[in-house]
């Protein structure tokens, strides 16, 4: 039987999120800022889609963490009262803050060595200004600016065409993602195409399935759909029903 929680937007009655941008000077580095607080007498499943954002989380005043990119969908317990704040750091940019192929945290979180007790994203923000570098590498920003064509561009949905853009060989634009966003450029083009699926939900408009197909560049509607239920770990309307109507995320 599935959670009563998880329909029509009933968590909100449980989590309070914010979201801030970033400082000036960390906006070259960070996307946003973030925090989330709840209270749940019994344990909650908290789902989480794939991104290829790294994370720097403190959660409930523990020393921070390096939360890498997501390959699937993840479910993490929430019960009781607690607290994170969080930075999601640009694509393609965590590599020169991390110290590390950003491939190597994919799927996973690894200590940032920074201290206990940062509750608040001041206190977060400060920690990451202090070890921010001078400005991106070469390579960094290429990458970052690959993700944000990705993101930005529906049309395209090849490596080669985005390689392309990028007056990169594929091979050489999968190896540079594979250093600095985490994931391959494959999964982010198709993370960003799936996208318009949501957004479409959020209209609160009927979908026409077959036509989303098409536009998104799928042979039909059944290879839609599986991509979306692998994505999410459920059917696009079971995901839906998490949200009212016309608030799908």
């Amino acid at each position: 039987m599935r959670d009563e929680r998880e329909i029509g937007g009933a968590w909100r009655r449980h989590q309070r999120h914010q979201r801030r941008e970033p400082p000036a000077d960390l906006a070259t580095w960070a996307d946003h800022l973030w925090s989330a607080t709840w209270d749940y007498a019994s344990p909650y499943a908290q789902k989480i889609a794939p991104s290829a954002v790294v994370h720097l989380t403190a959660r409930d005043g523990a020393p921070p963490e390096w939360h890498g990119p997501t390959t699937r969908h993840v479910v993490r317990e929430l019960t009781g009262r607690g607290g994170v704040v969080g930075i999601a750091l640009r694509p393609g940019l965590a590599r020169d803050l991390v110290g590390r192929p950003v491939s190597t945290l994919a799927d996973t979180a690894v200590a940032a060595d920074g201290p206990a007790g940062m509750h608040d994203l001041d206190a977060l923000a400060a920690w990451l200004r202090a070890r921010v570098p001078v400005a991106p590498s070469p390579d960094a920003l290429v990458a970052a600016e690959a993700v944000e064509l990705a993101r930005d561009d529906p049309n395209l949905r090849r490596v080669e065409d985005l390689a392309a853009r990028c007056g990169r060989h594929p091979r050489r634009l999968q190896r540079l993602f594979a250093e600095h966003v985490g994931v391959g450029p494959k999964a982010v083009l198709r993370w960003y195409r799936l996208g318009e699926v949501t957004r479409r939900m959020a209209s609160g408009r009927p979908i026409a399935w077959a036509a989303l197909a098409h536009d998104l560049g799928y042979a039909d509607q059944a290879h839609l759909v599986r991509d979306v239920t692998a994505l999410l770990g459920e059917s696009p309307t079971a995901y839906a029903a998490r949200y009212p109507r016309a608030e799908i995320l």
